[in-house]
């Protein structure tokens, strides 16, 4: 019996040591790293305490307003997202019946391009002057709807936004459409015979019996939101001014500025507010599902 239970362990010892070295030792060192004051114009690193977390979360510097655009920029688009992939995963359940694979594929595509290509994309989709979406809003009579969709600081944010809720509803699709797959029919017969219209089925049958996908589905969506990089930086590099920078891009900056024991601070709060964030919805989530 010890020997069936051991035996197991010696695959995964591999795999453990591999965590261990590339990843726990790394994280610990970087939290060190956090309360120095290493930087590349010196080879002396030295002990700071919380000076660098007490930079962070002044009022003195930008961060307090990097950090608002990273949840501003998670929080919409989690619910767009999520809105967009439940209406999708509906008409493709129930809805749609020829071509179901055609649609799905063509829905999933943006969810398979590298972000750094679909941010490519969309800088020459939204150039003010040659852009396709300026053009067609032209040619459709509503030119008065144009905008200087990267370079407006009022609209850049949510310029970003559109395109990550693009590429991200197909993926946030496929996870609530196994969810509904997995959701027996006789539940919605039983519904019928007892009068229930559509709304009343989603609302007490689909959307609480969905609750683990949408769980799943809301989990990776605040990782990605909190951790948002490449498309910002494709897109505008935290411009114009600072109006699209996030906690991502500020990091990077910090480290190109060759002050890393700010840049390893600011990760180190970034991932334990992560840690928290994602601890709090599943309990949450789990909580209500467990009441209904």
């Amino acid at each position: 019996m010890l020997h069936n239970k051991v035996y197991p362990f010696y695959f995964t010892l591999g795999t453990l040591i591999l965590y261990i070295v590339f990843f726990v030792i790394p994280a610990v060192m970087g939290l060190g790293y956090a309360f120095t004051d290493w930087n590349r114009y010196s080879t002396d690193v030295n002990y700071v305490g919380l000076e660098n977390f007490s930079v962070l979360l002044s009022s003195s510097d930008n961060y307090i307003f990097y950090a608002r655009n990273t949840f501003v920029f998670t929080f919409t688009t989690i619910v767009l997202k999520t809105v967009l992939g439940l209406l999708f995963a509906l008409l493709l359940h129930n809805g749609i019946r020829r071509l179901r694979s055609l649609y799905r594929l063509i829905i999933f595509l943006p969810a398979v391009l590298p972000m750094v290509v679909v941010g490519i994309i969309f800088r020459s989709v939204l150039n003010p002057r040659r852009g396709l979406l300026n053009e067609f809003l032209q040619a459709v009579g509503l030119g008065a709807w144009t905008q200087q969709w990267l370079t407006d600081p009022h609209v850049a944010l949510l310029s970003i936004m559109g395109v990550d809720t693009w590429k991200g509803a197909g993926y946030i699709m496929v996870i609530l459409l196994a969810g509904l797959q997995t959701i027996p029919v006789e539940y919605y017969e039983a519904a019928q015979i007892d009068g229930a219209n559509a709304f009343a089925r989603l609302r007490h049958l689909t959307i609480p019996l969905l609750m683990p996908a949408l769980v799943v589905s809301t989990v990776l969506s605040i990782l990605h939101g909190l951790k948002i990089f490449d498309v910002v930086y494709v897109l505008t590099n935290g411009g114009p001014g600072y109006s699209t920078e996030v906690l991502y891009t500020a990091i990077f900056k910090e480290f190109s500025k060759g002050r890393y024991g700010i840049g390893t601070a600011l990760s180190s709060l970034l991932f334990f507010v992560m840690v928290f964030i994602g601890y709090f919805v599943i309990r949450l989530m789990e909580q209500g599902r467990t009441n209904d």
